[in-house]
């Protein structure tokens, strides 16, 4: 008989490396967003790479449920029948992170415009507290004395930033767009830790795969990040096209943003929303080292 120890300790494995992957993918991410926005030549359409990236991750989650069910097309149709179609309100209770994390990126967006780019990352570092906050009240987690020190110590540091910030923007610009560069980082913070904790309530609470999940999510990701697409750039894509400005670093830079999506959600399985948060910051840290050099 296999004792508890044995079956968790693939669980563990999987928790760690899906943790340091993530780390070293948002790290790369990073700077790969960084080069691929500011080099020479023409620029692609921010949205078009976004809703590529959730395409390239339902095809991915497609191929990866079609694989465990034994590369049988028949039992294939039949697991996404059951799974989403005969269940439509558990269908629809995933769709929900989608919708928030909409409303998020959109959020994302103002900030990103009203504040600069160190004070941006680390304001956005705050969902790792609402985050802990959400999975306290709504998984009855119990947090250890040095998570809730780390905690305090990021706050602390979110502040320092931000008044440092303000000393140093006085002059140059209306406070105003400070204020709502802030508070758009801050809201998306919260529906960032209350999307991630339900997604990950959801995960744990059910045998579905997490790519079963994730195509579950694309169901509405997909049809959203269209319409948000040709209501922003619209007008761009028609006078210079869908793929403008798309090379072999493109996407590149768009297969990466897909597989931060699916490590996500493998993080989100076996270890945690908080622990993602300390792997995504730990990756804003190395991706500032890289950028010096």
């Amino acid at each position: 008989m296999t004792s508890d120890t044995d079956r968790k300790s693939p669980d563990n494995t999987l928790k760690y490396l899906s943790l340091v992957t993530l780390t070293g993918q948002n790290a790369v991410l990073g700077l790969s967003m960084r080069y691929a926005r500011t080099r020479p030549g023409d620029m692609f359409i921010s949205t078009t790479a976004v809703f590529m990236a959730e395409l390239v991750k339902l095809i991915t989650c497609l191929g990866l449920v079609w694989n465990a069910e034994g590369q049988n097309v028949s039992k294939w149709w039949t697991a996404l029948d059951r799974t989403i179609i005969k269940q439509p309100i558990d269908t629809l209770k995933v769709c929900v992170p989608s919708f928030i994390y909409l409303v998020q990126n959109n959020l994302l967006y103002v900030a990103a415009s009203n504040l600069d780019v160190a004070t941006y990352q680390i304001t956005y570092q705050l969902k790792i507290l609402t985050t802990a906050v959400f999975a306290v009240t709504m998984l009855n987690k119990k947090l250890i004395p040095t998570q809730w020190v780390s905690l305090l110590t990021l706050i602390a540091g979110v502040a320092l930033v931000q008044l440092s910030d303000v000393k140093e923007q006085k002059s140059e610009g209306p406070e105003q767009s400070k204020l709502i560069g802030f508070s758009a980082a801050l809201t998306a913070c919260c529906l960032s830790g209350f999307a991630g904790v339900y997604f990950e309530k959801i995960l744990k609470g059910s045998d579905v795969s997490v790519w079963m999940r994730n195509v579950q999510l694309a169901l509405l990701s997909i049809p959203l990040g269209a319409i948000t697409t040709f209501a922003k750039d619209g007008g761009k894509i028609h006078e210079q096209g869908f793929f403008v400005g798309y090379d072999n670093f493109v996407w590149f830079t768009v297969a990466q943003n897909a597989l931060g999506g699916l490590l996500v959600a493998v993080v989100v399985k076996y270890a945690d929303n908080i622990l993602k948060g300390f792997a995504c910051s730990l990756a804003i840290i190395i991706t500032c080292i890289a950028s010096i050099f």
